[in-house]
């Protein structure tokens, strides 16, 4: 099962390799030729657009290193992909389920949930091997008790419309092709021809209708429950026929069928069979789009506009001036009917001015992330207009101007080099820990940060050099591939892993298995950044640049066109911020654990751009900077008034781990309630609050408004509260720099009392940079730049 010790020879060399267009559009077009074609359908937006200044541009081209053996098996076995190899897959993407364990599980494209059905038999299910729809109101929602309540998760396995076919049934089976950075799409069909699926579903995030492609097949549709009160129907729209179903809970859903032009549609031929199913003619060929209406007649006539046409791509741009970045999502449709999405509501704070007329009063609660919004338009702008340009290295606040330097007292600057001169030294002959990429980097993050104190806080050259050349040695093993447990190229998933968990799943934290490569990765990209800082002629010299690029590619891959490493693996540019969870099966979908660690990630990668030349890399970890600073402040961080939860959760502050069905304040999977097992690391404050603070970055400032700081401070914090053992203590008491700096320093130099205990330093971090942070903070909070 491990990796093999040489690279076979390349097929892509031999055969040619299709365009990106090719691949992408390849499969729908064969596969879904009949609909579109006899429908007569445009696909609009299909070319390909050339944007001049488009920042997502090649890192390197695609080599892998020869010092990285490469496998071809992957304990995790690629499920109904029907994509071939020359396709990267994305691990950590909202469909993963799709293609997980036993395919079952729900993924998430907001509003909506889908979900095969997979023969299921609970109490007020239907038994069905079709697709499932769900859309939770918040009125349904499950709480832990408690006030403020400790998590609350939408209930799984809803059946509000399910979309199948007679012609489903126990030897169904689901296929997944054209898997793309925010599109894929699913197909059901019969075991005895996988190829020819009856029903395939275009899934994208933000689609307004849930779009089931038939292909001779007798369409079905149920719900479950209690079953629907009645249909309304048919009203002719052309040739797209509408039908009105009212549940018995009040909610009200839009059905269109969309026949091919070449079939006749007798529109009379839907009918309901009983309260939970409506059956429709035989040897269907076209479209069926369902959606949910709370907005009665004025939403309905919405929908009527849009029906007959269905988003099936989104192809991402940004563009970067001075210090304001834009991004924009380009929707490939099919049909000539405009294109209705629903955006979060971080889209809407963030929407380009002259789209906001596009807006509807369409709104639709998601299930984590408040109330998504319906938008005309085939493509969506959005504008961040104060990206961190001017964040180095050093202590940063968003007043910060570029080039400006932090004046420290001369008695600040002469205590702060008795304690790195000790921090150095130890540093220097510490072990680098070696069972995991994760504590690895964390411990080289440290000493390159303390290095970084030394030479540019304190200017004292000699003793950093003597330091740098330590870190280079240390660092070198890796590069070399000579650590415990060396990394290897995964030719299956097209990633770079640790060989740690060949045959423990959660070895390494499950890196091998595509968890948290944004967390493990960024503390050596941030270190080989800061030893090219201070040494520019390490960067070219062995394979230090190439194999730092390699880390940055394997998450954060700006070439749709790449063939070893997808798209921005962890970072999703649609929700604004990344996913932890790689290939793991789980009904309550990908999480968000670490903001601090997430947004660490980003300004890893632009400091190391910096350092190298890149200017897009650069402007493109600004630009995420930027947008995650927003949706964390909009979905995780929880000021008062927070409209994003429900506000028995508010109180909580902050989310804990964010899933896609349910949030959960706590930080450990060892925790075991009556609804969920949940979370990462434990229940303690300082666990739940700590894991969003760490590491304490130039990147904090940004990402952690003063108001949010003193809130969650004064609730959990205050009082003494944050002297809590271990090295959770440095970080509270540092994130209380952000809105007491005098404070936060008084700690990092006195301790309590008088007296310092050296297990209050986290694992990554320094007493030496802890003061430098606190103490520049205090300094520009005066004013003194």
């Amino acid at each position: 099962m491990g990796p093999t010790q040489s690279r076979p020879t390349d097929p892509l060399s031999q055969t040619p390799q299709p365009t990106r267009k090719e691949s992408r559009l390849g499969p729908w077009r064969s596969a879904r030729q009949s609909i579109r074609s006899s429908l007569g359908y445009d696909v609009s937006c299909m070319e390909e657009d050339i944007i001049p200044d488009d920042i997502f541009t090649k890192i390197q081209e695609d080599d892998i290193l020869p010092q990285i053996p490469i496998g071809r098996h992957h304990p995790v076995p690629r499920k109904g992909v029907e994509d071939d190899d020359m396709r990267t897959l994305h691990t950590n993407k909202f469909y993963a389920n799709t293609f997980l364990g036993k395919q079952n599980q729900p993924i998430w494209t907001h509003p909506y949930s889908l979900w095969w059905g997979k023969g299921l038999a609970e109490l007020g299910m239907v038994q069905t091997w079709g697709m499932c729809v769900s859309h939770i109101e918040e009125a349904d929602l499950v709480y832990e008790p408690g006030e403020p309540a400790n998590s609350y998760v939408n209930p799984p396995h809803k059946q509000h419309i399910v979309l199948t076919a007679v012609e489903l049934d126990a030897r169904t089976t689901l296929t997944t092709d054209t898997h793309l950075p925010f599109s894929v799409n699913i197909n059901l069909g019969p075991h005895s021809t996988p190829h020819e699926p009856k029903i395939t579903f275009p899934v994208v995030q933000g689609m307004s209708f849930v779009t089931a492609g038939y292909r001779d097949a007798t369409p079905m549709l149920h719900t479950g429950r209690r079953g629907f009160v009645d249909m309304t129907g048919p009203t002719l729209l052309g040739r797209n026929v509408k039908y009105r179903l009212n549940d018995k809970n009040g909610h009200r859903w839009v059905v269109y069928v969309n026949p091919v032009v070449d079939i006749d549609y007798d529109a009379a031929s839907f009918r309901m069979l009983n309260k939970n199913t409506l059956l429709g003619p035989p040897g269907f060929k076209g479209t069926i789009q369902v959606a949910k209406n709370p907005l009665g007649s004025e939403g309905e006539a919405m929908y009527d506009r849009a029906c007959g046409a269905f988003v099936c791509e989104a192809k991402l741009s940004a563009t970067v001036q001075d210090s304001k970045g834009s991004y924009t999502f380009k929707y490939t449709k099919i049909g000539r009917s405009p294109l209705l999405m629903f955006v979060l509501p971080h889209h809407i704070q963030s929407l380009d001015p002259d789209m906001r007329k596009q807006v509807t009063n369409l709104q639709l609660r998601t299930s984590t992330k408040g109330m998504a919004t319906a938008v005309w338009a085939d493509r969506l702008t959005f504008v961040e207009p104060n990206m961190p340009v001017t964040m180095h290295f050093g202590p940063w606040n968003p007043t910060l101007a570029s080039n400006a330097n932090v004046r420290y007292p001369p008695e600040v600057l002469a205590f702060i080099t008795a304690v790195a001169e000790r921090d150095l030294r130890r540093a220097m002959t510490e072990r680098i820990p070696q069972e995991t990429m994760y504590y690895a980097g964390k411990a080289f993050a440290k000493f390159a940060t303390i290095l970084w104190v030394i030479k540019d806080i304190l200017g004292h050259d000699a003793i950093a050099t003597t330091g740098l050349n330590k870190i280079k040695q240390e660092f070198s093993k890796y590069v070399e591939n000579q650590q415990r447990h060396a990394l290897y190229y995964d030719d299956s998933w097209k990633g770079v892993v640790s060989s740690a968990g060949f045959t423990d799943s959660s070895a390494d934290f499950g890196n091998t298995y595509y968890n948290d490569h944004h967390f493990h990765y960024a503390y050596f990209i941030y270190t080989a950044a800061v030893i090219g800082y201070l040494d520019p002629e390490w960067l070219y010299r062995g394979n230090h640049k190439a194999w730092t690029n390699m880390l940055v590619k394997d998450f954060a891959e700006s070439d749709y066109n790449s063939r070893d490493y997808p798209f921005f693996r962890a970072f999703d540019w649609w929700h604004g911020h990344s996913w932890a969870k790689g290939l793991f099966e789980s009904a309550d979908g990908k999480d968000m654990e670490s903001t601090g660690q997430d947004a660490f990630s980003s300004f890893a990668m632009k400091m190391w751009g910096k350092i190298i030349g890149d200017a897009n890399m650069e402007r493109r970890g600004n630009l995420m900077l930027a947008i995650q600073a927003r949706s964390y402040n909009t979905y995780i961080y929880l000021q008062t008034g927070n409209r994003n939860h429900p506000v028995r959760y508010v109180q909580n502050k902050v989310c804990g781990v964010l899933f896609e069905n349910k949030v959960d304040h706590a930080s450990t999977y060892a925790r075991h309630s009556t609804m969920c097992i949940c979370s990462y690391f434990g229940l303690a404050p300082e666990l739940v609050h700590g894991i969003h603070m760490a590491p304490i970055t130039p990147a904090t400032s940004l990402i952690r408004p003063r108001a949010f700081v003193k809130e969650e401070w004064d609730k959990f914090f205050s009082n003494g509260k944050a002297n809590v053992d271990g090295g959770w203590r440095s970080v509270l008491y540092a994130n209380l720099a952000i809105v007491d700096p005098k404070a936060s320093y008084a700690f990092f130099r006195d301790g309590i009392d008088g007296f310092w205990d050296e297990q209050w330093i986290d694992a990554g971090a320094s007493r030496t940079w802890y003061l430098v942070w606190a103490a520049a903070l205090g300094e520009l909070a005066k004013g003194g730049k």
